[in-house]
C-alpha cells in the first residue's frame, strides 16, 4: 500500500514537472523543473529496486547535464522570441505526433488494462548468484565481466566524440601568443642567452629579435 502510494506520488510529480518543462516561459524555470523530473524518476527507480540507476540519474543528469543546461541558458544570449516562433511553426507536426502517441497508449490500456503482470516477472540482475546480492554489485559484475568489451567500446566512442567536439569548436585567433612545447624543448644556451658587451655608461636597448 505504501509502495503504491509513493509510486503514484512520484509518477504524478514526474509527469507534471515534465509538462512544466515544456510549458514554462522562463528557461531557467524549465531547467529547474527538469531537475525535479529527474529526482522523481530516481524515486521510481528506487521503488523498482534499481538504486544504482537512481543514483546514476541524480549524479550524472542532475549534477552534470541539468546544471550545464542551466549555466548555458543563463550565460548565452539566446533569442527566445525566435525559438518561440519556431515552436509555433512546428506545432501542428508536434501535435500530430503527440496525438499518435496518445492513441497508442490509449489502445494499450484498453487491451491490457493497468495490470501488465510485470511485478511477478521482475528478475534480479544476476539470477545465478542467488539472493543476498544488491543491484549495484550485480550490475558491476555484469559490466566488468560479461560486457567488459562493450563497456570499453562505449567509453572509446564517448572519448572520440569528446575529442571531435573540441577539435570542431577550437578556433585559433590571430595575434594571440600561444605556447609551443617543441620550440621550448629545442631551446639551447645559444638561442636562449645573448651576451652583450656594454660600454661603460652605456645602456642596453630591448631586443626585438624573435618577437612577433
Amino acid at each position: 500500500m505504501i509502495a503504491a502510494l509513493f509510486f503514484y506520488l512520484f509518477a504524478i510529480l514526474s509527469v507534471a514537472s515534465a509538462a512544466m518543462v515544456i510549458i514554462a516561459k522562463n528557461p531557467v524555470h524549465a531547467v529547474l523543473f527538469l531537475i525535479l523530473t529527474f529526482f522523481n524518476a530516481a524515486g521510481l527507480f528506487i521503488l523498482l529496486g534499481a538504486e544504482f540507476l537512481a543514483l546514476l540519474l541524480i549524479i550524472v543528469y542532475v549534477g552534470a547535464v541539468a546544471v550545464l543546461f542551466l549555466f548555458v541558458v543563463m550565460m548565452l544570449d539566446v533569442d527566445f522570441a525566435e525559438l518561440k516562433a519556431g515552436f509555433i511553426k512546428n506545432a501542428p507536426v508536434g501535435a500530430l505526433i503527440g496525438g499518435i502517441v496518445l492513441a497508442e497508449l490509449a489502445l494499450l490500456f484498453l487491451v491490457h488494462g493497468f495490470d501488465f503482470g510485470a511485478a511477478g516477472s521482475v528478475q534480479s540482475a544476476m539470477p545465478s548468484t542467488g539472493s543476498g546480492i544488491d543491484n549495484t554489485t550485480a550490475l558491476g559484475r555484469l559490466i566488468y565481466t560479461k560486457y567488459v568489451y562493450f563497456f570499453q567500446a562505449a567509453g572509446l566512442i564517448l572519448l572520440v566524440a569528446m575529442i571531435g567536439a573540441i577539435v570542431l569548436t577550437l578556433r585559433h585567433k590571430e595575434g594571440v601568443k600561444r605556447q609551443s612545447i617543441p620550440v621550448q624543448n629545442a631551446r639551447n644556451p645559444k638561442t636562449a642567452i645573448e651576451v652583450l658587451e656594454v660600454p661603460t655608461g652605456g645602456a642596453i636597448l630591448p631586443s626585438t629579435e624573435g618577437q612577433g
